[in-house]
This record gives structure tokens, sequence and C-alpha cells, in this order.
């Protein structure tokens, strides 16, 4: 089958699994007589296989440092991973630092937002003051705004606007 029949049938796209065969996670496929790469049904459940332990928190790296025994994973029943050394062993330990990082983190936010639970008073965050919104200027569209609509004034990025493009009024400043 083509690569977009391949991609569709494992659930992504044609520019994933090029990437895939880039990096060593899939074998350079054959080709037909026009050019074109050739997957066959060994190939899809693999990049079934390989989504699946993205999705699961490994990273590409760690894949590279077992795509020799990735075909292995289809198996009914997959083997064993063993006594959880090697790359799940190295991924877990990544994953509980940081959840550990993202506790601190959370409960040092908490405390300092005095929220319920947390052991210190609240302090408060800093809030940069935000300059006033201008005045509309009419410019050469003659108060036209984006792309020459009425009653939209264009307004220079960030000029106004708090944290992620929120208005700065309705943040918080307690």
């Amino acid at each position: 089958m083509r690569i977009g029949d391949a991609a569709a049938a494992a659930g992504t796209t044609p520019r994933a699994l090029r990437f895939y065969e880039q990096r060593g996670l899939l074998a350079p496929q054959g080709r037909s007589p026009s050019g074109q790469r050739e997957y066959g049904p060994g190939d899809v459940a693999r990049i079934r296989i390989i989504r699946d332990l993205l999705a699961h928190g490994f990273t590409v790296e760690d894949l590279r440092g077992v795509a020799d025994r990735l075909h292995l994973l289809a198996a009914d029943p997959p083997p064993s991973c063993g006594s959880g050394g090697g790359v799940v062993g190295h991924r877990l330990s990544v994953l509980d630092a940081e959840i550990e990082r993202l506790t601190r983190l959370r409960g040092a936010l908490a405390r300092r937002a005095g929220l319920p639970g947390s052991a210190a008073p609240p302090t408060a965050l800093p809030v940069p003051d935000s300059p006033p919104d201008p005045a509309p200027d009419p410019g050469p569209g003659g108060g036209r705004g984006k792309a020459g609509k009425p009653g939209r004034p264009v307004r220079p990025v960030g000029v106004g606007r708090g944290a992620g493009g929120v208005p700065a009024h309705t943040l918080d400043r307690s």
C-alpha cells in the first residue's frame, strides 16, 4: 500500500511516516516502479506501536535506542519488559522527576496565592500596569479596522493586554 493508505490505516499522516523513517524507527521502504514508498501490514503494525509508545510518554530518542526490538511488541501477548530497567526504567524516572518538580511548583504557587490548604499566608503577585488603550487612529483606512472592516480598530499587539492576550482589566489583581 502507498504511504497515504498506510498512514490512514495507522491513524497518522504521511509526514509522520517519513519522519519515523528519517529517525530510524521505520526501516526504509521498498519503492514502486514509479518511486513511491510501499508499506505492508507489518509496517502498519509497527507504526501503531510507535504511536502508542509515543502517546505513553516515550520520546523519539527513547525509541531510537530500541528500534531494533520494536517488532517484538507486535507479538500477542507482547513480551514483558522485565525488571523495569532500560528505556522503560529511564522514562519512568524522568516522569517521576517531572511530577516531583511540578508538585513543588504547584505548592509554591498555592502558598503564594494563599489558597486553602497552603501553609503560608498570601503574598500579592505583582501585576504590571498596562498602558491605557490608545485612542483609535483612523489612519489611511478612514476608521476601518482589520482587513478594512468597519468598527474594528487595529491595536498594536500587546497594548492594553495582560498575560495570554486577556484584557488587562479582567486580570485578578488581588
